[in-house]
């Protein structure tokens, strides 16, 4: 294991219906450089995976959106999955953490669906991302410029299409948070 990420904490926001390997992938990666990760959801308990239309694995919450601070966080990373990220873009607190860490220049890392929820936060107009392709009308008529590549940097908007660019997207995650 390395040492890298020693001391950094990140935050997976999400609700039932996540893609589960978007959450495990980015999550396991992150903790092998030594990085802390917490699963943040609107209650208490557990949230569902998905493995894309199927159920899958219960992960504890470790806190609620509103029970923590964004500051306590170097990174937010927001997995996809259609039920999901339709969902967690309408909640006060997931919105009310993107746009802390947002403002404060700390890494925001969306992959898949996970976009809708910055441009529910009105966070990526002028910014260059890509998602899944289903999400490239939203994110334009919100004023980003969505392309199709395996990961985009821009900033501290970190985003990427699908489970296959996992390994892409969570060495950019990584780069991000080694600073």
């Amino acid at each position: 294991m390395s040492t890298q990420l020693n001391g950094k904490r990140v935050a997976f926001l999400v609700t039932d219906g996540f893609e589960q390997v978007e959450l495990t992938g980015p999550r396991d990666a992150l903790q092998q450089q030594g990085a802390t990760v917490e699963i943040l959801g609107e209650e208490k308990g557990t949230v569902r995976g998905w493995n894309h239309d199927e159920p899958a694995d219960e992960f504890p919450v470790d806190a609620t959106f509103d029970s923590v601070q964004a500051d306590r966080y170097d990174a937010i990373v927001l997995p996809g999955g259609v039920q999901n990220s339709d969902t967690i873009r309408l909640i006060p607190g997931a919105q009310k953490l993107v746009k802390s860490l947002s403002a404060a220049g700390k890494p925001l890392a969306v992959i898949c669906h996970g976009g809708w929820l910055l441009v529910s936060c009105d966070l990526v107009k002028g910014k260059r991302m890509t998602s899944f392709k289903t999400l490239q009308d939203d994110i334009r008529n919100a004023g980003g410029n969505w392309v199709d590549e395996q990961v985009v940097v821009d900033g501290n908007l970190i985003s990427s299409r699908q489970p296959d660019d996992i390994p892409a997207f969570n060495e950019a995650l990584i780069k991000a948070l080694a600073g």
